[in-house]
């Protein structure tokens, strides 16, 4: 488990495997994790150094695509765009990358699809999911809002006056949404 100073208190910010099975979740506080289970492992952040990780493994993802850009503190986009036919196709050339990734001791989810937003939700709440031209909206729909990737005082907001998933504001009309919330 890997832990980050908030304020006063430690909390989890990434754990593995056998800490989930334990129950615990990230942003939890070390203290009451410690309470819960006496002999877990904790290792405290190493912000520079995950970055230089980060940016090693994007350098690494050349071999893909040229396109290889750092999507925040944990994840990376690969513009695949007329590259998966060199690998055997978009299913074949996912399943390398992740055999490759899992081979240097790394967990990953995938997701492939038309745009980034919906690769970045499949790979983020489905995990090695490819969805097809089309096929966005469905898998976008029953997801939460912070699958949309919208600023988090905007989520809530919408969450306020009862939208809590994406489809919900699919379904809504695009007008009064950007009238009251705004037109991101």
């Amino acid at each position: 488990m890997i832990s980050h100073r908030d304020s006063n208190a430690q909390r989890i910010a990434a754990l593995d495997e056998r800490a989930e099975a334990l129950n615990l979740k990230r942003g939890m506080g070390i203290a009451d994790a410690r309470a819960m289970h006496p002999s877990i492992d904790v290792v405290e952040a190493d912000t520079e150094a995950d970055r230089r990780l980060l940016e090693g493994l994007a350098d690494w993802c050349d071999r893909y695509t040229p396109l290889v850009a750092i999507d925040g503190e944990d994840g990376l986009f690969l513009d695949v765009t007329g590259c998966t036919h060199l690998f055997g196709g978009e299913r074949a050339m996912q399943d390398e990358i992740r055999t490759r990734f899992f081979q240097q001791g790394f967990d990953v989810r995938a997701g492939l699809a038309s745009t980034p937003g919906a690769a970045w939700a499949a790979a983020r709440y489905h995990g090695d999911r490819i969805i097809a031209g089309g096929e966005e909206e469905a898998l976008l729909a029953p997801l939460p809002l912070s699958a949309l990737r919208i600023a988090p005082e905007i989520r809530a907001s919408l969450e306020s006056v009862g939208l809590r998933t994406a489809g919900a504001v699919m379904a809504a009309p695009r007008a009064p949404l950007a009238r009251r919330f705004g037109a991101t």
